[in-house]
Parts: structure tokens; C-alpha cells; sequence
């Protein structure tokens, strides 16, 4: 009777310690979509862009996956945002500074739409029947890009996102996913800022 209470007793220890492990084993599970982060700063501007990054894997992406006409979050997972630290201007709106939430709308032919959203974290609030609702997006839209975008001749595997400081005043953002590659650029307003600054330290 003893020794099968040590036996008990030696399972039950045994298996109350495997439990943190089978937990952190499901924990350390790589995800299918990566959380991804890019940062740059341009002029006296910090840009950042938080998104989760999918793969391809053997599937026809724009025209399949994402729609054309559609719009989709630009990225997998939660919301894909894009801060910005100072003012901005883009497609000549001045952009205050502040975190915003980016979609991009496909086409099949000409310009694509990327929707600069004023609802940063809000997705899911333009969602009916699994899609998203156009006309609500639009609404919320603090400014909509019309971009044309290239083909590639090599094939992008996960999803990325890049920012170049281009002269150090013009940002240039660019996303690439597939043999896709589509791109809007932002200016950092460096020479206003540099005429606000001769107003403060001119007597």
C-alpha cells in the first residue's frame, strides 16, 4: 500500500510539472503571421509601421486572396498602423501627428487605393459579412493614396514593408508582398519646421 502511494504521489509530481512545459510549448508555437515592425526616422519625423507579416505559400495573392476591389488591412492579423511623430503631409493634406491605421485597396487594372484611416485600431468596426464596408471606410479616411503598382520579376515570400529617407525629407513607404511592390511617399514638412524654428530663436 505504500509503495503505491509513492508511486501516486511520484505521478502526480511528475505530471504537475509538465504542465508549464506542454504550456510553453504551445506558447513558443511560431505564428503563421509574424508581428513585424519597420521605424525611420526622416527629417525630425519618426515613422513607424506595426503589421503581421503572411507568406504566400504557393497561393495566388492579389486578385484571389485579397480581392480586387476589396479592401483588406494590408498586412494579417490585428490592424496594420503607421505613426508618426511630428506633422506629416500627404498627397498635399497636412496629416497631424499621431498613430492611424493603414488599408489598401487592390485593383485589377491602374491604381490602387491606400487608405490613410483616422480609427487606429478599428478594423473590425467596418466589418459586415466578413468584409469590409467601403463606404464606411471611406468616412474615416484621413486621406485615400491612388498608386499604380509595379510587377516584380522575383516573388516577395512574406509580406514587407520598407520606409527609405530618400533626400531626408520625403519619406518613400513602400509594401511588398508576391511580385507586387506598391508605394506612397510622405513629406516630413522639413523646411516648415526649420521656418518655425527661425521664428522661435530669431529675436
Amino acid at each position: 500500500m505504500r509503495n503505491q502511494r509513492v508511486i501516486i504521489l511520484s505521478l502526480f509530481i511528475f505530471l504537475l510539472g509538465s504542465v508549464p512545459q506542454l504550456a510553453l510549448a504551445q506558447l513558443q508555437t511560431p505564428a503563421a503571421s509574424p508581428a513585424a515592425q519597420v521605424t525611420q526616422t526622416v527629417g525630425f519625423t519618426k515613422i513607424s509601421m506595426d503589421y503581421s507579416s503572411p507568406a504566400v505559400k504557393g497561393r495566388k495573392i492579389f486578385g484571389d486572396l485579397q480581392k480586387y476591389g476589396e479592401s483588406w488591412r494590408a498586412g494579417a492579423n490585428a490592424p496594420t498602423t503607421i505613426e508618426f511623430s511630428t506633422p506629416v503631409s500627404i498627397e498635399g493634406k497636412n496629416i497631424p501627428a499621431g498613430k492611424y491605421t493603414v488599408f489598401i485597396t487592390p485593383q485589377s487594372s491602374g491604381a490602387w487605393t491606400i487608405h490613410i484611416n483616422g480609427k487606429g485600431n478599428a478594423i473590425y468596426a467596418y466589418m459586415t459579412d466578413n468584409k469590409i464596408n467601403e463606404e464606411a471606410l471611406a468616412k474615416d479616411d484621413i486621406v485615400a493614396i491612388k498608386s499604380t503598382p509595379t510587377t516584380t520579376s522575383s516573388k516577395q515570400e512574406r509580406l514587407i514593408y520598407t520606409i527609405s529617407a530618400e533626400d531626408n525629407k520625403v519619406a518613400k513607404i513602400t509594401m511588398a508582398w508576391e511580385n507586387v511592390q506598391l508605394s506612397f511617399n510622405v513629406d516630413t514638412q522639413v523646411n516648415q519646421k526649420m521656418d518655425g524654428f527661425k521664428g522661435i530663436f530669431t529675436p
